[in-house]
């Protein structure tokens, strides 16, 4: 690992405060005063981030005005169209000095698992096994009624000897299931074992899905661990099927309040299946519309050696997106495919050019030449597609198989990127890919395993990001929740320092010099995100016309102060929806 201590003598650049004299229409909180115009808004008194120049200090306007559900106009108190407002009755908002920014856009999220994750065990505090028993089986105690217990944020790094479902079957006769934190392993007891097989079809003569393992034990029989594609194919439709309708509906819903709290005016979606789209069609219909939020969706492809069968995964993505698109159903539409081209690095499934430490590299999940006819089929019925992609060899192969079959005005992007070498590096800006990031990935915090696995030398190429930029690639940055913690400034923090967010005490950076400015971060969690899913048009960035979709936040943006800041409003086509108007 690459690991240096940041100067923090080093001056900051100081931001560029605008304040306005208080007006006479605000009450004591800074909420908007009502006047004669209620579809008008002017916020006074604040930060309006304007920045264009990624690589400078941000820049920014004084105050806004929003009319119905868009931007009017941006500037200072000076200007006639704010007079006029004023004089027409429109409601006054005093920001006092706190900085508004773009509405987040999280580049990619899963939107269900994030709302279930609201309820189960968390592990991320354990240390061990027996950290990992001891939380697993209080919580069990507490909660006597429940029929199954579902845990998050094991790490493999916590139980280095492996595992099975012996070390949970003596806390519990429930079934128990516990999930990585990157979601690509799940780990049962016997209990979960045979409800998983019962209600899946699953036996010893079952073989492994392509791209996964069932661990099995000397009989054949599994053994309680699921690994990569056999966790997307078994256990997440097993998790869904034995959820009521009702109960996918509640996650949804808390995920999209939760998203709303932090910032966010859209997600997008990167594992889309039946087993999400029906409750949240069900949950549109519900509410007359997702308010507050919208949701962008890729369709997650599953891999088969039939490449008929893929196809027709293609078709079908195809047919929903027709059906569901900005003109039909803005607030909730589909916009593409996802493609899981290989694993992660700490459970070693990430596909590398060079073999971990202990053990060879694997090989992709899907072959190049499945890979050719989807992208071309997507590209031809209009999908976008986005290829997950860690491993430098499975990084090089996905940009292969765009630089064939690259259709740039269908903006393709690569998720993750988490080992790209130089040359990959330079190659999506080239070819116009988008450049998917999830910053909270790079805490150092949870990257101990690293340089066990993969060496220092290849720990200095980790999250390239500063390079992708240079190299001219759009940026979007996510989450990846539930894998990570989804507040965006926290995400930003490590996207700029390359420090530590759950261990703020942390004093090591991952390859400082790949970071990214707090500019090209904000930009990357807003506009960019926006223009990876087609929806610059209309929001992520504070321009007239864009829809009024904003935050009013308690921040100073520079990188070592953004993760004390706090998203105190979000308001969407310009309506407050958090906290909730009323």
């Amino acid at each position: 690992m690459n690991v240096m201590l940041l100067d923090k003598s080093e001056p900051t650049p100081a931001p560029q405060h605008c304040m306005l004299l208080p007006t006479s229409t605000h009450d004591g909180n800074g909420d908007a005063s009502m006047g004669d115009d209620p579809r008008a808004t002017l916020l006074l008194n604040g930060k309006i981030y304007q920045s264009t120049n990624e690589s400078a200090a941000p820049t920014y306007a004084t105050c806004m005005l929003v009319r119905g559900d868009s931007i009017e106009h941006v500037g200072t108190e000076t200007d006639d169209v704010v007079a006029a407002a004023r004089a027409g009755g429109a409601r006054v908002k005093d920001l006092q000095g706190q900085t508004v920014l773009p509405g987040f856009i999280d580049g990619h999220v899963h939107l269900l698992l994030a709302g279930q994750c609201l309820k189960k065990v968390d592990l991320e505090g354990c240390k061990n096994v027996d950290d990992v028993r001891t939380q697993i089986k209080r919580y069990a105690e507490s909660q006597p009624h429940i029929p199954r217990i579902f845990c998050r944020g094991w790490t493999h790094s916590m139980t280095p000897d492996g595992v099975d479902a012996s070390l949970l079957d003596d806390l519990d006769p429930r079934p128990i299931f516990v999930d990585t934190k990157d979601l690509h392993s799940t780990w049962c007891n016997a209990a979960a074992v045979d409800e998983v097989c019962r209600v899946m079809d699953i036996s010893a003569e079952t073989p492994d899905p392509a791209g996964g393992t069932i661990q099995r034990d000397g009989t054949g029989k599994p053994n309680g661990v699921f690994n990569e594609s056999a966790v997307f194919q078994i256990i997440w439709p097993f998790v869904a099927r034995v959820a009521s309708m009702a109960e996918r509906k509640e996650a949804i819903k808390g995920a999209l309040t939760q998203f709303n709290s932090v910032g966010y005016t859209g997600i997008i979606d990167m594992a889309m299946d039946d087993n999400i789209w029906e409750p949240l069609m069900e949950l549109r219909r519900d509410e007359g519309g997702l308010r507050g939020i919208r949701v962008a969706a890729y369709w997650l492809m599953r891999p088969d050696e039939s490449r008929d069968k893929v196809l027709a995964q293609v078709d079908r993505a195809a047919a929903l997106a027709r059906e569901f698109n900005a003109e039909t159903t803005p607030d909730c539409r589909l916009v593409g495919v996802k493609v899981i081209c290989d694993g992660i690095v700490d459970a070693c499934t990430a596909s590398l050019t060079e073999p971990y430490s202990s053990r060879e590299s694997p090989d992709p999940m899907w072959s190049e030449q499945v890979l050719d006819s989807l992208v071309a089929r997507a590209h031809e019925a209009g999908l976008q597609v986005a290829l997950h992609a860690i491993g430098d060899r499975a990084i090089s192969m996905a940009i292969d198989v765009l630089e064939k079959g690259t259709d740039r005005s269908r903006r393709p992007r690569i998720e993750h990127l988490e080992l790209a070498s130089a040359d990959d590096a330079r190659r999506l800006g080239k070819l116009g890919i988008t450049a998917s990031i999830q910053p909270v990935h790079s805490d150092p915090a949870i990257l101990r395993a690293w340089p066990r696995l993969l060496g220092e030398d290849r720990c200095r190429r980790a999250f390239a990001y500063r390079e992708f930029v240079d190299g001219g690639a759009p940026l979007a940055l996510g989450s990846d929740a539930p894998t990570a913690p989804h507040e965006p400034l926290p995400n930003l923090y490590v996207a700029t320092t390359r420090r530590s967010y759950r261990e703020l005490g942390l004093e090591t950076t991952v390859s400082p010099e790949l970071a990214l400015t707090v500019c090209q971060a904000v930009a990357g969690a807003t506009h960019g995100s926006a223009y990876s899913c087609f929806a610059d048009e209309w929001t992520g960035r504070l321009r007239p016309g864009m829809k009024a979709d904003f935050v009013v936040a308690q921040v100073e943006l520079t990188a070592e102060k953004l993760v004390q800041g706090v998203v105190r409003e979000t308001w969407f086509e310009g309506r407050r929806v958090y906290p909730v108007e009323g």
